[in-house]
């Protein structure tokens, strides 16, 4: 059975590489603009991945982290979150770390460091 991951990305050059790199991986991939619909759609959803772009408009990707680690609901509670970034060098992975998000990756983006660390999660 594929693994369902969340896009959460404003960029629509991003996600859509994104979107495509992890089909060829046979993922299931859905895809959001903004941290509201984050929220929304794993709710209503369940995920195994989230890609978490940090700089969204609604919702920042940490303000969504927070709300997530605090969620009652597990499937949503314990879902690995690795954010995105344009902005590593103003972040350790501690800082990560402290909102709840268990890895990242820097913009612009490595793909092949992405595929990796997806699968590292999910396999």
């Amino acid at each position: 059975m594929s693994k369902n991951i969340l896009v959460a990305e404003d960029s629509s050059v991003i996600q859509n590489l994104t979107k495509r790199i992890l089909s060829i991986q046979n993922y299931d991939i859905k895809s959001v603009k903004n941290g509201g619909d984050v929220m929304k759609t794993l709710e209503n959803e369940k995920f195994d991945l989230l890609l978490l772009d940090i700089n969204m408009p609604v919702l920042s990707g940490e303000e969504c982290a927070k709300l997530i680690r605090e969620s009652e609901n597990p499937d949503i509670k314990n879902i690995p979150i690795i954010a995105i970034t344009g902005n590593a060098k103003n972040y350790s992975l501690q800082d990560f770390k402290d909102l709840g998000i268990n890895d990242f990756l820097p913009k612009p983006l490595d793909y092949d460091q992405m595929v990796d660390m997806v699968n590292s999660y999910l396999q």
